[in-house]
């Protein structure tokens, strides 16, 4: 056995990202590690906010399980984004991991006084960013408890 969860239970993964490179990379990283996710992408923060809140088109949206949030977006950041869903008592409980190339202090530091649930800088490699990966699917799926959905 590799350590690896035989299977994580389904999930929605809401991953809030602008680059198409990193998205395709995210894509593969998570089909490599699970079968049973529905990987939702917003390509800036105007849609993700507009993905949660079940607007301007994304009305049957289904909530996500777990948000992966970019930081440096155009349109709406993430850390307008991440306010938004923290300042939401519909949205507040989801968990939002800020996912990032910005690994400096003060994005850190912003980042959890916003309420993020976990900060991780994205890795540089392929390899790097399936090990990262594997860790949130273990982690967010495997050992901690996440509320019932509404």
């Amino acid at each position: 056995m590799d350590g690896r969860p035989t299977q994580p239970p389904f999930a929605r993964i809401l991953l809030v990202e602008d680059d198409p490179a990193d998205v395709m990379l995210m894509k593969h990283a998570f089909s490599k590690h699970w079968t049973e996710y529905d990987l939702r992408i917003a390509n800036d923060g105007e849609q993700a906010l507009a993905m949660l809140h079940r607007q301007d088109g994304y009305e049957e949206e289904q909530r996500p399980d777990l948000i992966l949030l970019d930081l440096n977006m155009p349109k709406v950041n993430g850390y307008e984004v991440l306010q938004d869903i923290k300042a939401d008592t519909d949205l507040r409980q989801i968990p939002t991991v800020v996912l990032t190339t910005a690994g400096d202090q003060e994005s850190m530091v912003k980042s959890y006084q916003l309420h993020a649930n976990s900060f991780i800088t994205k890795p540089a490699g392929l390899g790097k960013l399936n090990e990262m990966i594997d860790a949130v699917v273990r982690y967010w799926f495997g050992a901690v408890a996440l509320p019932a959905k509404p």
